[in-house]
């Protein structure tokens, strides 16, 4: 188990997956990420904002089988918040959202976690978004912030309202990913190149982009590095951005990169190592992949792939 401390914050909920039958899965972005972590060892603790009914309830569970601590605050009386998800033939997900992202206030000493992840719906969904904004100013002094914009285009309005919070977050970031997806909606009169230029130049140490099958790429100091896809039998994409991430926070944690005060030796990783801690999240993400609903690797089912 890593001695790293992540509080991850933004939405759970559940996946309601129109399949044959409507099978239920617990999901939600940051939920996704924050289980991807802990099951590849990195302690990890959860604020979000669910229900104790039903749902609730089984997102409780999901989240106790894999270890991930919550926040005391985080279960409450309110609904808890569904996504409808359709798989189409490719095994893409589309999804229809019945969400209300009110988190309680968080109060988090400085120095008392070592990495904040954020993204999707937490970051950008009022009135949740600006207590996530307030934490993310307090915490970033002291705390590595990564960031997973995660668009919803059926809740975050046009590109142009949501672009400037978007930025504001990278700016603060240390490592951000996101997907082709994402930025075609954002930027679409921008290259994926560009788009990463543009958003390393605001601040961050690390931007990566994932890009489905074609693999993905990321952006340093030290240039631009391109990771290949591995090969694998698609059964749906649901939480293989999330996967992604949780490894790519993973691999960083490895290298004992997951601390505010090692912001300068990630800022100054080699190619090589970019490459590596890359291969390995889109291992996780392959993994995931191949499986139905968000259900991340434990670094077992790694080492049997």
């Amino acid at each position: 188990m890593s001695a790293d401390r992540v509080l991850v914050v933004g939405e759970a909920l559940v996946d309601v997956v129109r399949r044959d039958n409507d099978v239920v899965h617990p999901g939600g972005s940051p939920l996704n990420v924050a289980v991807g972590l802990q099951r590849l060892g990195v302690a990890t603790t959860l604020h979000s904002s669910f229900g104790a009914d039903r749902h609730g309830a089984a997102i409780a569970a999901h989240l106790d089988a894999s270890g991930v601590s919550v926040t005391p605050t985080t279960i409450g009386d309110h609904p808890t918040s569904v996504a409808l998800a359709t798989i189409g033939s490719d095994g893409a997900a589309t999804y229809t959202f019945s969400i209300d992202w009110r988190p309680a206030p968080l109060d988090v000493a400085a120095g008392t976690i070592d990495a904040l992840h954020v993204g999707s719906i937490g970051a950008a969904l009022e009135p949740g978004a600006t207590t996530v904004e307030r934490l993310l100013a307090k915490l970033q002094p002291t705390t590595l912030i990564s960031f997973d914009p995660n668009v919803r285009p059926q809740l975050m309005g046009s590109p142009d309202a949501a672009r400037p919070r978007i930025e504001r977050i990278v700016a603060v970031a240390d490592v951000v990913k996101a997907s082709d997806e994402d930025l075609a909606w954002l930027y679409p009169d921008a290259t994926i190149p560009q788009v990463m230029d543009a958003w390393l130049a605001l601040g961050p140490a690390l931007v990566v982009v994932t890009r489905g099958g074609d693999g993905a790429e990321a952006l340093t100091a030290s240039g631009a590095v391109h990771v290949p896809a591995p090969p694998t039998q698609v059964v749906d994409t649901i939480g293989a951005g999330d996967s992604f991430m949780a490894g790519l926070l993973a691999a960083l944690s490895d290298r004992g990169l997951l601390a505010a005060d090692r912001r300068d030796a990630l800022r100054e990783l080699p190619a090589s190592d970019i490459a590596q801690i890359v291969t390995f999240a889109a291992r996780c993400a392959a993994i995931t992949v191949s499986r139905p609903g968000a259900d991340p690797p434990t670094r077992a089912h790694l080492a049997e792939h």
